[in-house]
């Protein structure tokens, strides 16, 4: 399963009455393919999966799908409070004809270190799809600490883990560690070079339904040790990477889908939209 480069955690687009569109969202993943992005990931938190009943989560998998498949790795976010749910959902992902799987410690439970080995433990020896770890500790409440990572790098069907923490020095130690067939993918969408430069293959990606294009030529820039051009790139992209870090996360990657020229529709609650000026604000970065 290839994952070198840049995969989209992609967005959902809704129509004016909240349900999921799926011809927008046809159109998109097509046109981050001919962006030149590495992959797609379905169902992620970019995606608000957590709002989908059954039907809709599968009616976006297929979409994602026919649209996606064999032109692009393909990877479903399967997190649940559960872990035998998730179990469920990489079954599904697995008959859809997905080629990968993402995973973040149970949200909520907030399961010590052993618990969250015995979780991805669990899923891994029932999945016939290979598995990214998502560390995500500001969602989920709970952090994959170094020696967790480092028991679970050894299970043949664990291939990675996307940091998401923010905490660089984490980032660097696993890096650093060098574990043997593991991918620690960056998921700090301010901290690409950083990663690339330690060696890093992969950025998972919300800003990504921003900026793909661009994004695609920072990896590759950094692929070529074209070191001052990445960070030209990364110097253009921040200031409006760093607004969605600061806040509205979902709804400026919804806003701003590239950049800002298709409408994907709102976000649902839980999230609300955000106050006009503060818009307005976000979309004038991406002009710039």
């Amino acid at each position: 399963m290839n994952i070198n480069g840049i995969l989209v955690p992609i967005v959902t687009p809704f129509d004016s009455s909240g349900n999921v569109d799926t011809t927008t969202l046809t159109k998109l993943v097509e046109t981050f393919i001919e962006k030149g992005v590495t992959g797609i990931v379905a169902c992620g938190t970019t995606g608000e999966y957590y709002t989908f009943s059954a039907a809709e989560r599968e009616l976006v998998l297929i979409t994602i799908a026919n649209a996606a498949k064999d032109k692009v790795t393909l990877i479903a976010g399967i997190n649940s409070l559960s872990t035998d749910h998730s179990i469920e959902l990489a079954v599904q992902a697995k008959t859809l004809g997905y080629d990968g799987l993402m995973l973040s410690a149970t949200p909520y439970s907030l399961p010590e270190q052993d618990g969250i080995i015995a979780h991805f433990e669990k899923v891994a020896n029932a999945s016939e799809l290979p598995i990214i770890m998502y560390n995500f500790p500001a969602r989920v409440g709970v952090s994959i600490e170094f020696d967790t990572v480092s028991h679970l790098a050894k299970h043949p069907n664990i291939i990675g883990i996307k940091e998401s923490s923010g905490d660089f020095s984490h980032a660097l130690r696993m890096l650093q560690a060098n574990f043997d067939n593991f991918e620690v993918i960056c998921g700090c969408d301010d901290q690409p070079v950083d990663f690339f430069f330690w060696g890093a293959n992969s950025w998972i990606a919300g800003a990504a339904n921003v900026f793909p294009e661009e994004q695609v030529a920072l990896f590759n820039a950094t692929q070529q040790g074209d070191w001052d051009e990445a960070k030209q790139i990364m110097s253009e992209i921040y200031p409006a990477i760093h607004s969605m870090e600061s806040g509205n996360y979902n709804q400026k990657a919804k806003a701003g889908c590239l950049k800002g020229s298709v409408d994907v529709g709102s976000v649902r609650v839980p999230l609300t939209d955000m106050p006009t000026d503060e818009k307005s604000a976000f979309l004038l970065l991406l002009s710039k």
